[in-house]
């Protein structure tokens, strides 16, 4: 996710990003990862974020649920190999399950999430980050997966994406003949129509 974000900021020809992640979890650790010791997951994140310090690019991690975030929180404060502090963990759940109104949760929540930008965004200036292209090798963003929808006989199903799926369009009872494949289409169409 990192190394993609870092790909979109080059080929915007160095153009200032943030990269927002939000996370139920810690990074992937592997049984056999002893104590003390970096999972090959965790290898491959803390090499991403320094990587992604030699870009204009900042990185903002919400946690929410219950963690565990101990090697957020190592992420945010103990990499020193970056060019400049480029990763900002905020806990989400923490700040929310405060026994404060809730505007001022959700003041506190914006507030912590984004207090490093500013600083960041200054570094990446000093370090004359913006405004460069890189050549970074582009990695290919998959598209989201296809989903159809079963629906019981009778029925048409409609095939949508998730990027698609922000409507409900109800079945349509098959009163005639069964539904072609051409059908589905249409009903795609109408689908798209209907969320625009």
């Amino acid at each position: 996710m990192i190394e993609t974000a870092i790909g979109i900021v080059d080929s915007s020809g160095g153009q200032y990003h943030v990269l927002l992640i939000i996370a139920d979890g810690q990074v992937t650790r592997s049984v056999d990862t002893g104590n003390g010791q970096l999972s090959p997951q965790e290898r491959e994140t803390i090499d991403a974020i320094v990587k992604a310090s030699d870009y204009p690019l900042s990185i903002v991690l919400v946690g929410v649920g219950d963690g565990p975030w101990d090697m957020m929180r190592q992420f945010d404060n103990n990499i020193p190999s970056r060019a400049f502090d480029n990763f900002q963990f905020v806990n989400f759940t923490e700040i929310m399950s405060r026994p404060i109104p809730t505007s001022k949760k959700e003041a506190e929540f914006a507030l912590s999430a984004l207090m490093e930008i500013p600083a960041q965004f200054k570094a990446t200036m000093n370090l004359q980050l913006l405004g460069k292209r890189r050549g970074f090798p582009h990695r290919s963003v998959l598209p989201p997966p296809v989903r159809v929808y079963q629906q019981p006989s009778g029925y048409s199903a409609v095939k949508q994406t998730q990027s698609t799926g922000t409507g409900y369009v109800s079945p349509q009872k098959n009163a005639s003949a069964p539904r072609q494949d051409s059908d589905v289409g249409d009903q795609q169409a109408d689908l798209s129509n209907l969320l625009v």
